[in-house]
């Protein structure tokens, strides 16, 4: 009885596109996975390459439990490589290792999108638990301040998922670049590299999407914006 059909219309193209988005991040990985590259090096051999190479000798290459799981903990300095890259010597590995070794180098360098991100994941978090919920009790109660505010705490999230873009779209560039600069790959396994790194960037695009349209839902059904229906 609480099924709104315009929820369809704002949230259906969304997740249509997050759906194909991580579609073609793990059958692009699964792909290139099964490519093992010229030079052999696994991908903690990758990372740890492009840690030493820019000069940082504090982060920790460690394994972790998972399938793209991979990621680059600011706070430990920890590189954590999923089963699948880890030990494993193929386009898919490496490109992916390089990406989060490229993190750990906007760390080293303040990067300052990266930095703005760090800051900003406390309120993403209050954002994500309770706004969403302040914005659902507006419309229950057909109270306008309740979605305003619960879209101000949603909007936080929105604001991470934007600033989250051009962190990963640079660590991308620099894996792509240092990988073939330091000999992991050939030029002609940069096309690989180049496929697995941009597939998975469309994750990130995706999940940006659908919370902006989720906000703008309740934007429009609350009358909040284009008046009430």
């Amino acid at each position: 009885m609480f099924f709104d059909p315009m929820y369809l219309l704002f949230i259906a193209p969304a997740f249509l596109f997050s759906m194909v988005a991580g579609f073609l991040t793990k059958s692009t990985f699964k792909k290139y996975s099964q490519v093992r590259t010229l030079r052999g090096m696994t991908g903690a051999e990758a990372a740890q390459m492009v840690l030493a190479r820019a000069g940082i000798q504090d982060v920790t290459v460690v394994p972790h439990n998972g399938y793209l799981t991979d990621h680059y903990n600011p706070s430990t300095k920890q590189l954590a490589l999923s089963e699948p890259v880890y030990g494993s010597t193929s386009i898919a590995a490496v490109g992916v290792a390089c990406h989060e070794a490229g993190h750990a180098v906007q760390h080293a360098q303040a990067y300052k999108p990266m930095w703005i991100r760090s800051i900003l994941v406390p309120t993403a978090n209050i954002g994500s638990n309770v706004g969403y919920m302040v914005m659902l009790g507006g419309l229950i109660f057909s109270s306008t301040g309740m979605i305003v505010v619960g879209a101000l705490l949603f909007s936080a999230v929105l604001l991470f998922q934007i600033v989250t873009l051009p962190v990963e779209f640079d660590a991308s560039a620099r894996a792509k670049k240092l990988a073939f600069e330091y000999g992991i790959v050939t030029d002609g396994e940069r096309a690989g590299v180049s496929r697995v790194l941009n597939a998975a960037a469309m994750t990130y695009v995706a999940a940006a999407s659908a919370t902006l349209m989720t906000l703008l839902y309740f934007l429009i059904r609350g009358g909040v914006l284009g008046g009430r229906d």
